[in-house]
């Protein structure tokens, strides 16, 4: 004769079973909030090995001119130079004008190779290629070309942006010189600029480094949603409208980070 389970014995299953759901919850949590943390030591370390290399090559990584002197040449032709990988140490040389540029010749070549020189200098870990990836001049191919973070799918890109004007849907309107991209690798330009984080999350960042406030100080907000939009990663409603808070009802991931030059 078979024998049903009681009450008792289903409501003890039950038990174990929310208890195992909440901690596997809690669990995600706490691993999100130690990758959260590691932006902020992430981008610290990389600020902290930009400083050193200045102070010993009294130049930027990438656009150093006498970077082959130290490292070898690549190739002595500039233009080659910026389309083959390197393998080890050898280089290319940047402009010296103190951006690390991306688009062009000093393009291609400084922004991936300031991630190289600065390998080379010993100053971070990894070895990279210090060239774009195959999808065009500003194609970032994460764990090759530019590091990764330890959020998944995302990771890292230094670049000179300058003045940005209003008119584009994705950035507040700024002088905004060299800095950091973080976020995924996304269709816009293949740059790590894409969504990777919740307007939360990035306010959790920009608040235990900065003022919390995505279009002022040296933590920005970017966001592939136009202005306005119900999904954007801020309530500012144009790039001019640095008032604006991150949009902390927003649940889903429609926010990355630019971090200018500390």
């Amino acid at each position: 004769m078979q024998r049903g389970f009681s009450l008792v014995e289903l409501s003890i299953v039950l038990v174990i079973l929310g208890l195992l759901t909440g901690g596997i919850l809690a669990g995600q949590s706490l691993i999100r909030a130690a990758e959260l943390r590691a932006v902020n030591s992430e981008v610290q370390r990389y600020s902290a090995a930009v400083y050193s290399f200045r102070d010993k090559y009294f130049a930027y990584p990438g656009d150093m001119t006498n970077a082959t002197n130290f490292w070898g040449v690549q190739d002595p032709t500039p233009a080659t130079c910026e389309m083959t990988a390197s393998s080890g140490q050898a280089t290319c040389n940047g402009n010296g004008n103190g951006q690390v540029e991306d688009g062009s010749y000093t393009s291609g070549s400084e922004s991936y190779r300031f991630w190289q020189h600065l390998a080379n200098a010993g100053l971070i870990e990894g070895q990279y290629s210090g060239i774009a990836g195959p999808g065009g001049t500003m194609h970032h191919v994460l764990g090759v070309n530019a590091p990764r973070s330890k959020i998944s799918n995302s990771g890292w890109g230094f670049s000179y942006l300058g003045f940005w004007a209003a008119g584009d849907p994705t950035t507040y309107a700024g002088d905004w010189g060299n800095l950091y991209w973080f976020g995924s690798v996304g269709a816009i330009n293949n740059r790590p600029q894409s969504s990777a984080l919740t307007p939360e999350e990035a306010w959790n960042i920009d608040t235990k480094t900065d003022d919390g406030r995505p279009g002022l100080g040296k933590v920005l907000m970017r966001s592939d949603n136009a202005w306005g939009n119900a999904a954007a990663c801020s309530t500012s409603t144009s790039q001019t409208d640095y008032s604006g808070d991150y949009a902390l009802t927003v649940k889903s991931k429609v926010c990355a980070l630019m971090i200018r030059k500390q």
